[in-house]
């Protein structure tokens, strides 16, 4: 059986510790269930248990990031047998530590990333990488102590340059949410049966087809890419792609997608080609599960790209 696990992350002083304090002082989540309140690092502020609207909340504190490995996660839950885990996270610790190191029945039911809106752009400035690895996967991100006079264009930028997915909230310093209206169009025609991605939109196609794939079913698409050939590959295979930064130099990654093509495979591996496709959406080796497989309808040889690695600005 699974265990929910609510998870908040942010940087130090970013609103996590006031959030969960008043989540469970309510009663429509706080009810009685028996709640591990697991905490990776404390705060300016406490916690005050005796303000949460029932008492069965264990708070445990992980004084380490050693401790945070399965066998020491599965002893916490043996001890207090929750019924779910709200977990406050470092802000300096990854997120892929977590997930890597929770016990097998733990899944994640949710998770909102907090930050302080004064300092954010500072911290996104001089700690991107950490910056990005917190807006990566969230639900949403509430901006605490926002302003008016604060250009929301620029932290709307940063989090649709990590996920177009996440909400954004701001929480100003009346108490205020209001939440972001920014429309972010997609820099190709959609709704057309056929498109083509310009070079510097290669990373923002990439990412909106990889979580949300459904949509570019039955689509015919036109783009450069890095050919891929490897006798690992399944039979009339390749992929096609480009090198993908979303912060710095040390994530760099090749981001490419399943290509199929019944014809020879005139090119070679990290030649430049432009592929015409139509894209299904269906089970691929190269994925081990569904995905968008390339249907190629025609390969042409190209020239690299002014600028080869892909990035989102």
């Amino acid at each position: 059986m699974d265990l929910p696990v609510y998870l908040f992350t942010g940087f130090l002083e970013a609103g996590k510790t006031k959030f969960i304090q008043e989540t469970l002082e309510d009663e429509r989540f706080n009810a009685g269930e028996r709640t591990l309140l697991l905490l990776c690092e404390e705060g300016v502020e406490e916690y005050n248990p005796d303000l949460f609207s029932a008492p069965n909340v264990f708070i445990e504190v992980l004084e380490d990031e050693s401790q945070l490995n399965p066998d020491y996660l599965a002893k916490l839950q043996m001890k207090h047998n929750p019924q779910r885990v709200v977990l406050e996270y470092n802000g300096m610790w990854l997120l892929d530590d977590l997930y890597n190191n929770m016990p097998e029945d733990w899944v994640i039911y949710q998770e909102i990333c907090f930050a302080d809106a004064s300092t954010f752009l500072s911290y996104n400035a001089n700690m991107r990488q950490l910056t990005v690895d917190k807006l990566k996967s969230c639900e949403m991100i509430v901006f605490n102590r926002a302003t008016p006079d604060q250009d929301k264009m620029e932290f709307h930028k940063i989090v649709r340059g990590v996920s177009r997915r996440a909400q954004i909230a701001y929480e100003m310093e009346n108490g205020d949410v209001v939440y972001d209206e920014i429309e972010d169009p997609l820099p190709f025609d959609l709704e057309a049966d056929a498109f083509q991605i310009k070079d510097e939109d290669y990373a923002i196609w990439y990412r909106d087809i990889s979580e949300e794939e459904k949509k570019y079913g039955g689509k015919t698409v036109t783009f450069k890419g890095m050919a891929v050939k490897s006798q690992k590959l399944p039979p009339k295979t390749f992929l096609c792609g480009r090198y993908l930064m979303v912060c710095c130099e040390d994530d760099i990654t090749f981001a490419g997608l399943a290509c199929q093509w019944d014809k020879p495979m005139d090119f070679e591996s990290k030649d430049w080609i432009t592929v015409t496709a139509k894209i299904a959406i269906k089970f691929s080796p190269v994925y081990e599960k569904r995905g968008p497989v390339l249907q190629v309808i025609s390969v042409e040889p190209a020239k690299a790209p002014e600028q080869e690695v892909a990035t989102f600005y």
